[in-house]
């Protein structure tokens, strides 16, 4: 019988009362294209391309990144 597993494969950082959908979320996702698994880190924002990081939401970002990171197979 094949044995199933659940696996973690996207985290989403977030000021504590917004949705996810919301401008301020970022999301670190385990992504694999054939070559071996990487991090992508995303936000949805107007910029494109950018990454905005403040003091305040940084301790979070690393640590989620670090778990991901620690999580590529």
């Amino acid at each position: 019988m094949l044995e199933h597993i659940t696996r973690t494969t996207q985290l989403t950082v977030l000021p504590k009362d917004d949705a996810t959908y919301s401008e301020l979320a970022t999301t670190i996702t385990i992504t694999d294209d054939a070559a071996g698994e990487f991090v992508v880190v995303e936000q949805s924002n107007d910029d494109y391309g950018k990454i905005v990081i403040n003091h305040e939401e940084w301790p979070k970002l690393r640590a989620a990144i670090n778990r991901m990171i620690k999580e590529c197979r």
